[in-house]
């Protein structure tokens, strides 16, 4: 009996049999690869295609069955290849244009500027940002050159900026040389001037009670005549509260208190303004 148990396990070592089973089984382990390789004719790349979205056509060769769609990230059933096949190209666009002339003269309005898309977004890239702006302007002409007659109050103002962009229009002779400078200190700041998303208008944050404002006067908002801007308070009684209101946001607006003219503007940037 002891010889017998004592031959048993040298027995199965030696087994020929046992030997080709195991043999047969690494065969087909490194036929099959990694449990996520793919063999010939399977995944995306032999699919040859990549779709948006969820798209149940977008299915490779199996088995197992899988997908080569944006959204088989979430659903966890993407082709072991779709990272490789399918990479993610993210939105390119182009730069900013110009901005547009305002879009009704004579009167409190809006110009636009655009930009257009290079490169749309496929495999789950960056989603193409907003393309197309708006700020709010005055013109004081009529499109066809005459002259707005009326005046417009309160005092319309927006960040400085603004007086660099109109500087590159036609400036007619003589003109780009007026200008001067007033001194406002900001009454109460309403809650609504640091509730803006618009990118133009997010120097209305920075409006605080009690500082001092400078606000340039400068063609063309300028009336012919006078050579002031309209709102600038020059023929306002002492201490007398004046309303002003952000162009771009209307729902920013207040009261200040007329300071004093000034030859030059000397606020830091965030505090010089200009009338529009």
């Amino acid at each position: 009996m002891e010889s017998e148990l004592s031959d048993g396990p040298s027995r199965s070592r030696s087994d020929p049999a046992l030997a080709l089973v195991l043999a047969a089984v690494a065969a087909v382990s490194w036929a099959r690869g990694p449990p996520d390789a793919l063999r010939p004719g399977q995944g995306c790349s032999a699919l040859g295609r990549c779709c948006p979205g969820r798209d149940p056509t977008c299915a490779a060769p199996g088995p197992p069955r899988c997908f080569c769609d944006q959204a088989c990230g979430a659903a966890r059933d993407c082709c072991a290849d779709y990272s490789r096949a399918c990479p993610a190209v993210s939105c390119v666009v182009a730069e900013w244009s110009g901005w547009s002339r305002c879009a009704k003269p004579c009167q409190v309005s809006y110009r636009v500027r655009r930009r257009h898309v290079l490169q749309e977004p496929r495999n789950g890239g960056a989603p193409c940002p907003h393309l197309e702006e708006q700020a709010g302007c005055v013109e004081y002409r009529s499109h066809q050159g005459v002259e707005c007659q009326q005046s417009l109050f309160p005092a319309l103002i927006t960040t400085g900026r603004y007086g660099k962009e109109r500087r590159k229009q036609s400036v007619p002779k003589g003109q780009e040389i007026l200008g001067y400078c007033v001194q406002f200190q900001l009454g109460p700041i309403p809650g609504s001037c640091r509730q803006v998303r618009a990118p133009h208008a997010q120097w209305t944050k920075y409006l605080t009670q009690g500082h001092l404002v400078c606000v340039r006067c400068e063609w063309p908002a300028q009336d012919a005549r006078s050579r002031r801007c309209y709102g600038d308070g020059g023929g306002a009684r002492e201490n007398q509260l004046l309303l002003w209101q952000a162009a771009g946001h209307p729902r920013c607006r207040g009261t200040w208190a007329r300071l004093g003219q000034l030859p030059d503007c000397s606020c830091p940037e965030v505090h010089s303004l200009i009338f529009i």
